[in-house]
């Protein structure tokens, strides 16, 4: 995770265009100026990051699924359910899988776990619109590639 630079992914591990899946691998910095605050002597990764990492991940799926031609903006959150607590240091993986698009939306049912065990799960809607052209495509193109998003979901179908 590059926490400081709102990129919660590390790792795409897998993307199923046809199941319309995808499995992300993030791991919690040990150190952050976020965990000062939160908490101070108890260290937790903070919930709302936790549902940014689902959305991340389904973002993703969205992006690949449509080859970089429609992005995704967070609408709505449903069913948002925060099981445990998350510590620095922690891996943990994170799946989504698209359930639904059309009409300018996509839901997707996203969950966290580590160790086998469900951290937190989410119903998401986005918004999905014509992708930015340009610098900004370059640059979400250079992202996917660190994040090892697989090259056939970047190149059109």
């Amino acid at each position: 995770m590059r926490i400081e630079y709102f990129q919660l992914i590390d790792r795409v591990a897998d993307l199923n265009l046809s199941d319309l899946t995808i499995r992300a691998e993030a791991t919690v910095p040990t150190e952050s100026t976020i965990f000062e605050g939160h908490f101070p002597g108890r260290p937790l990764m903070p919930g709302v990051l936790l549902v940014e990492c689902m959305a991340q991940a389904s973002g993703w799926l969205i992006i690949a699924r449509t080859h970089f031609e429609r992005m995704p903006f967070l609408a709505a959150l449903k069913e948002v359910k925060l099981r445990s607590f998350v510590t620095p240091g922690q891996a943990l993986t994170v799946s989504a899988k698209l359930v639904h698009e059309g009409s300018g939306f996509a839901v997707t049912e996203a969950e966290i776990s580590a160790e086998g065990k469900t951290i937190c799960n989410a119903d998401i809607t986005f918004r999905v619109v014509d992708f930015p052209k340009g610098e900004f495509l370059a640059s979400m193109q250079d992202v996917a590639r660190r994040i090892a998003l697989p090259m056939e979901a970047i190149a059109h179908g």
